[in-house]
């Protein structure tokens, strides 16, 4: 069922997360108080605790994280720069609803920079690196195994910025981190039925590839991941033809 167009506000604190911080915090646009409430967002949008057409009141943001309608908009504009929020004129922020021609659009970006990723990291991965990489699998692992939904959502999806920052290329992992918070918003808005254990096991399967050395197969299988991903979301558009919507 599609999201709720005016869902309750949610952003509870974030977990603890690993001292090596895979997602980089937003810039904020002035002064820390409005880099919390982007981190917040954000956060909430990835672990899925906010959906696709929330409404995101000033002043209930204001009393959460008690500050001054001035320092919410700086954030809500940031976010709407991120294309996070959209903002309508007389109606206010409301967290994004991405149209289906920008999910096709967000998976083929990732499709062509993660795969460039992968190869240039197996010219170049350490093993330390390959160790840190093993222990976020554990982490993972251990995530889906507890059902700790939000937990493993984030893990996840950090998989992702984690190899970037691998690279030392900090541009290139925040770009990669704000694909990352569209395409929790995409699954959010069509249901993606990919489990969070095969994603978990595509994962293994492409940091075997990265120690092995193996470039070819690396990129293969991530792009096969990202295409598997894309391929359960339900992007297909529904007839909006009354007699056909009709007819059982």
């Amino acid at each position: 069922m599609a999201p709720r167009r005016h869902a309750d506000l949610q952003l509870l604190p974030a977990p603890a997360r690993r001292s090596v911080r895979a997602r980089p915090q937003a810039a904020p646009v002035s002064g820390s108080s409005t880099g919390r409430i982007v981190e917040a967002i954000v956060s909430a949008i990835v672990e899925r605790r906010l959906m696709p057409g929330t409404k995101l009141a000033e002043a209930q943001l204001g009393e959460i994280f008690d500050v001054s309608r001035t320092v919410v908009r700086q954030a809500l504009n940031q976010l709407s720069r991120d294309r996070l929020v959209t903002l309508e004129p007389a109606r206010g922020a409301f967290v994004a609803r991405p149209s289906i021609d920008e999910a096709r659009q967000v998976f083929e970006a990732r499709q062509m920079i993660e795969a460039s990723v992968v190869r240039e990291l197996c010219t170049r991965i350490s093993a330390a690196q390959l160790a840190e990489l093993r222990a976020h699998l554990r982490d993972e692992r251990a995530a889906v195994a507890r059902t700790d939904v939000s937990g493993r959502t984030r893990l996840l999806a950090d998989f992702h910025v984690v190899l970037a920052r691998l690279l030392g290329n900090e541009v290139l992992a925040q770009l990669l981190a704000d694909l990352l918070s569209r395409s929790s918003l995409i699954s959010l808005m069509y249901q993606s039925a990919h489990s969070a254990e095969h994603s978990q096991a595509e994962h293994v399967a492409i940091v075997d590839a990265l120690e092995r050395r193996d470039a070819r197969a690396a990129a293969r299988l991530m792009v096969q991941h990202l295409h598997s991903v894309e391929h359960n979301l339900r992007l297909d558009p529904r007839s909006t033809d009354l007699a056909t919507a009709l007819r059982r």
